[in-house]
């Protein structure tokens, strides 16, 4: 595949982002341009490595073709690469953006030097693919007069509801807020993945017949537990129970979408805020208010000192978020050590690696701050009041992971205590499941971490016709996982209304990639 010499020849080179402090002025995504040449290079040094673990275990979840569209942007062949990329992938305009690309870790390419820059390649072919009109409409020849109803408008729920109006089903798909794509809309910040970019295969499904209906709580109601339920205006209920009667199958595809808090003193303060009710009212303001650069989010960090608990992906995008609002300072607390620059020795190839990786908010960060943002094994203790129920900071102690404590795999360190300004915090901790009133309603079974509970690669639920997938079934995950596990739902429920399948569906028969 590529050249047979050219992952010895060529550098790794990926496409860069825009300088930082140009890129803060406002919420367009940052990948520069980048020419052709360029991928044709990246794309040769893609080795004839007999086993391509990039789309087995441990790579791609989605068992992407990434050989043969790598070789194919080598030899020019663009149209070819988007139809190979489309075989295993119906969003890869999401994936080559958020995708933080455990291919990449698994490259054999990585043994030698570094490995192929992956995520670039399939950005740069389906981006080609939207730019040439080669992705168009493609309805179902015929239907079979079987329903679907999807609840959840996320990546593995519009997943499922491609494949199955691919198969010829009815698919209708339920959103409990005001725009279709769930995390992919609301959970991402619009510089990372623009949201024009969402809304337009959200039409292409349209046009393909899918049927979408924005604003409806499915199992909600009035008396819905703060937190869970939705924002917009206009909301309507429906009963789960009633889909079930109008419905051949349904599937839940909601996410995993409970907080996880920060239980300490003082958490009622004013100012403290989850990660998830922050970026969604910025992009929610942002699209309102189309694009505009003096637009009003719900909270913002403008002249605030900002301190970020929680040190993944939604953490980062808080960083990089607050810093477009023009904070005044910016810290980002991580429970966990400092991780080494390169792999450790309990953390071989094919592994993903876990190394100290430099995002775009931490860089932006550090542009204007000039440092890190970054503090690293450290324990918050308790919030701090300003005298009028605002918060005015944090308590922290330092933490050694060498020493296990009694009650926490780690001991306090003496002495290290530390008080941190802050007038606005975000709890950016992960996420502990669905939120509940739908297992209640239904009777649905759930497993000890209080997920949907669904049968690995089957995705049946207890209750007759129900079926589950995404991360309401197998906990917080990437895009991709979500992707994979609604293709693969598709296949179950198609197989359930017909008998049989031809939708082609990942191979789950590789384990759970529990580092990713």
């Amino acid at each position: 595949m590529g050249k047979p010499t050219g992952f010895i020849e060529y550098k790794r080179r990926t496409v860069p982002y825009t300088e930082p402090k140009l890129r803060l002025n406002d919420f367009y995504e940052f990948l520069a341009p980048v020419d052709e040449e360029h991928l044709k290079v990246q794309g040769a040094r893609c080795m004839d490595c007999g086993l391509p673990f990039c789309q087995a275990d441990p790579g791609c979840p989605i068992d992407n073709l990434i050989p043969e569209w790598n070789d194919l942007v080598y030899r020019g062949r663009w149209r070819e690469a988007l139809d190979r990329l489309h075989k295993t992938n119906n969003f890869p305009e999401f994936t080559g953006r958020v995708c933080p690309a455990p291919c990449e870790g698994a490259c054999c390419a990585g043994l030698y030097e570094s490995p192929v820059s992956i995520k670039n390649i399939e950005n740069a072919i389906v981006d080609r693919g939207w730019a040439e009109g080669w992705i168009k409409p493609q309805p179902p020849s015929s239907r079979t007069g079987k329903t679907v109803a999807v609840v959840g408008s996320g990546p593995a729920g519009l997943a499922a509801a491609a494949q199955l109006n691919k198969a010829g089903h009815k698919v209708t798909v339920y959103e409990r807020h005001d725009r279709i794509g769930g995390l992919l809309y609301y959970g991402i910040p619009n510089m990372k993945l623009d949201k024009r970019t969402v809304q337009r295969r959200i039409d292409l499904l349209a046009a393909e017949g899918v049927e979408f209906v924005t604003n409806a709580f499915v199992g909600g109601g009035p008396d819905t537990p703060a937190g869970a339920g939705p924002k917009d205006a206009g909301i309507r209920y429906i009963d789960p129970r009633k889909l079930m009667e109008e419905f051949d199958a349904v599937l839940l595809a909601t996410g995993s979408t409970r907080p996880r808090d920060l239980p300490i003193p003082e958490r009622q303060l004013k100012g403290i805020h989850f990660a998830m009710e922050f970026l969604h009212g910025n992009t929610q303001a942002l699209v309102q208010e189309s694009f505009a650069s003096d637009f009003k989010p719900p909270i913002s960090a403008k002249d605030k000192r900002v301190i970020v608990i929680g040190g993944g992906d939604t953490g980062n995008d808080c960083l990089g978020t607050s810093m477009r609002h023009g904070c005044r300072s910016l810290v980002n607390f991580e429970l966990l050590g400092k991780p080494p620059l390169d792999r450790a020795p309990d953390n071989p190839w094919p592994q993903w690696p876990r190394i100290l990786r430099t995002d775009y908010g931490h860089e932006e960060a550090a542009a204007v701050f000039g440092q890190d943002p970054r503090q690293f094994a450290i324990l918050s203790k308790a919030f701090i009041d300003d005298g009028a129920g605002n918060v005015a900071g944090i308590r922290t102690v330092r933490i050694d992971w060498s020493k296990p404590g009694e009650k926490a795999p780690f001991t306090e360190v003496a002495g290290s205590e530390e008080t941190w300004d802050a007038d606005l915090v975000l709890l950016a901790m992960g996420f502990v499941g669905p939120e509940q009133y739908l297992a209640e309603q239904l009777g649905i079974e759930t497993d000890p971490r209080s997920n949907f509970k669904a049968a690995y690669a089957d995705y049946r639920t207890n209750i007759d016709k129900v079926f589950t997938a995404g991360d309401c079934r197998r906990g917080q995950s990437l895009v991709v996982w979500a992707i994979a596990e609604g293709r693969g739902a598709a296949r179950t429920i198609d197989a359930h209304l017909m008998g049989d399948s031809d939708l082609p569906a990942p191979d789950m028969s590789k384990p759970l990639l529990a580092a990713v």
